[in-house]
C-alpha cells in the first residue's frame, strides 16, 4: 500500500449523514480486532497476489460465550463456510477469516487447529465450525500454486489488533478487483447520537465485484466517465467485458443489543450499501453478508434460559442507515487505497485514478 494513498474522507468526501467513529473502522466496535497476512511475491515460487484477513469478534471464550450472528445472500456464487450453522443457531463461535476461493480449505483447517491449540476441550467436549469467506483472486494470483499455508492464517489470527484497519492491497484484498479497478479491503464505521444510545456500527469489505459503467461514488456516475484503465490480460469468462463478477464479502459488527433475528436483518441492509456503489448482485458475483453483535453474548452452562435486552424494532432504522452508509464508504475506501497491481501472466488491475475521480465528484457537486 503506497504511503501517499488516502481514504475518501481525507479528500473531503462525506458518504451519508451519520458520523463515523474515531477510527472510521470496524475496530471502532469495542472488542473487534482485525489482522492481515499478505502474500505477494514474484520469484522462483511463482506469482502470489493473495492473503488472509482475520476478524476477531469479541474478547474471551467465543466457543462457550458466542455472539449473536446472522447472514444474508444477495447472490450465492461464493462461499462462507459455517454460515448454515450460524443461521440455524443464530450464533457464531469462531473468528471470521477471509481469503481466496481456492484457499478456503486450508483456512478452515488452520482456524480449527489454531483454536484447538488454545483449548484442549475442542474436538472432544466442544466442536468448532469456522466461518471462512472467499473471493476469487485468480486473475492476479496463481491459485494453482496454493500459496496460502497454515502459518499465513495463524499470522493473521495472531496479528489482529483494534487499530484502524489497513486497507487496499492487503491481506485477503491483495488480489481483488472492484468495478474493473484494483480493489481490496475497505472499512468504515458509524456512531449513533446519544439520543440513539451512542451505539457503534462497523463494516469491513473484501471487494471483488462490479461492472465499470455502473460504478457510482456518492451517487455520482464515475464509472461512465472512466472508460480507460481496464483490466489487462485474459479475463475469466464470468467477468464479461468490464469486470462483471468475482464476489464481495461484507462483515458488519455492532455493539447494539440485538437478537440474532435482528442481526440477520442488519446483514441484509449491507446489500443496499453495495447497490449504492452500483452492484446488481450479478450472477457471477457471490455477494455474501455476515453480521454480529458483541452485546447479548450467549452464556454457557446448564441454566434453563438466557435473558437478554433487545433493541426496540421501532428504533432500529438508524442502525440500518448506519450499515448502508458504512458499507458504501468501506467499498470507496477499498478503491481509494488500492495500488495498481501486476499479477500472474502479466495481468494488470489499475488503481482508481484519484485526481480524475475527484474532478468528477466536484463536477457532480459531491465535493
Amino acid at each position: 500500500m503506497s504511503d501517499e494513498k488516502k481514504r475518501c474522507r481525507d479528500y473531503g468526501l462525506r458518504i451519508g449523514s451519520l458520523s463515523p467513529g474515531s477510527k472510521n473502522s470496524i475496530t471502532d466496535v469495542p472488542g473487534v480486532r482485525v489482522g492481515h497476512s499478505t502474500v505477494s511475491f514474484s520469484d522462483h515460487r511463482g506469482v502470489a497476489r493473495s492473503g488472509v484477513t482475520a476478524i476477531w469478534r469479541a474478547a474471551g471464550d467465543l466457543v462457550r460465550q458466542p455472539v449473536p450472528a446472522g447472514s444474508f445472500v444477495l447472490n450465492g456464487f461464493g462461499e462462507v463456510t459455517g454460515r448454515t450453522a450460524a443461521d440455524e443457531w443464530g450464533i457464531a463461535s469462531t473468528p471470521i477469516v477471509l481469503t481466496a476461493t481456492m484457499s478456503v480449505g486450508i483456512a478452515y483447517h488452520a482456524v480449527q487447529k489454531f483454536m484447538c491449540n488454545q483449548d484442549p476441550e475442542l474436538g472432544r467436549l466442544e466442536l468448532v465450525i469456522p466461518l471462512v469467506g472467499e473471493c476469487d483472486d485468480s486473475f492476479l494470483n496463481d491459485s494453482r500454486a496454493f500459496h496460502i499455508t497454515e502459518e499465513i492464517v495463524f499470522a493473521a489470527l495472531n496479528g489482529a489488533t483494534d487499530d484502524p484497519v489497513h486497507e487496499g492491497c492487503v491481506g485477503a484484498g491483495t488480489g481483488m478487483q472492484c468495478f474493473g479497478f484494483k480493489g481490496g479491503i475497505g472499512s468504515s464505521s458509524r456512531q449513533l447520537d446519544e439520543a440513539d444510545g451512542g451505539l457503534m456500527v462497523g463494516v469491513i469489505v473484501q471487494t471483488n465485484l462490479g461492472t465499470r459503467p455502473l460504478l457510482m461514488i456518492d451517487g455520482a456516475p464515475v464509472g461512465r466517465h472512466l472508460t480507460d484503465l481496464m483490466p489487462e490480460g485474459r479475463q475469466p469468462d464470468y467477468w464479461g467485458k468490464a469486470g462483471n463478477g468475482g464476489s464481495c464479502i461484507v462483515v458488519t459488527a455492532t455493539n447494539a443489543p440485538l437478537s440474532n433475528h435482528q442481526v440477520a436483518k442488519l446483514a441484509k441492509r449491507s446489500a443496499l450499501g453495495l447497490a449504492r456503489m452500483g452492484s446488481i448482485g450479478a450472477n457471477s458475483s457471490g455477494e455474501l453478508m455476515l453480521a454480529f453483535t458483541t452485546a447479548n453474548r450467549v452464556q454457557g452452562g446448564s441454566q434453563l434460559s438466557n435473558s437478554i435486552d433487545v433493541m426496540n424494532d421501532r428504533r432500529i432504522d438508524v442502525l440500518y442507515q448506519a450499515v448502508v452508509e458504512a458499507t458504501e464508504e468501506a467499498v470507496v475506501n477499498a478503491l481509494f487505497m488500492a495500488d495498481t497491481t501486476v499479477g500472474r501472466d502479466g495481468n494488470v488491475l489499475h488503481a482508481l485514478p484519484i485526481d480524475r475521480s475527484l474532478d468528477l465528484l466536484r463536477h457532480y457537486g459531491r465535493l
